[in-house]
């Protein structure tokens, strides 16, 4: 048990960040399954690798919760695959930004609070988030 209690709003936060990691990483890979036509085959693998790159975050942040006290989610926030290609790498673009909002967040919450493991734990988190941010940016780039 981490030395300092952890604030309510804290836990609840990074069951958030579990819910979201679940959920894109279900999307992600139904997305890779699902994918259609000359495009899709070109960004297939980026979907599988960025979806299991999302469950890592989720197990990371749920061994975080539970050594905190907190109980992880297993629900997911609402998963949203898409029917065209340019509409799932829209809705992935728009699910990175809300991450990237989110985890800027915990840190701060994590750094008032004194919690440097939950705010280096999200730092990494961030950058990796932002890498999946530029490649579903890049991808719906027409040049």
């Amino acid at each position: 048990m981490a030395s300092k209690k952890p604030s309510a709003e804290l836990l609840d936060l990074l069951n958030q960040a579990i819910a979201r990691e679940i959920q894109v990483s279900v999307q992600y890979m139904w997305q890779h399954v699902l994918w259609k036509g000359v495009q899709g085959y070109a960004v297939k693998d980026a979907f599988k690798m960025t979806a299991i790159s999302e469950m890592k975050h989720a197990e990371a942040i749920a061994e975080r919760l539970n050594y905190l006290g907190g109980i992880p989610t297993t629900k997911p926030t609402p998963i949203f695959i898409g029917t065209t290609l340019k509409q799932m790498i829209e809705t992935d673009k728009k699910d990175e930004e809300a991450a990237i909002s989110m985890y800027k967040k915990i840190i701060l919450v994590a750094r008032e609070e004194g919690d440097e493991t939950t705010e280096f734990l999200f730092n990494k988190i961030l950058s990796d988030e932002e890498e999946h941010h530029d490649l579903f940016s890049s991808l719906l780039e027409k040049d």
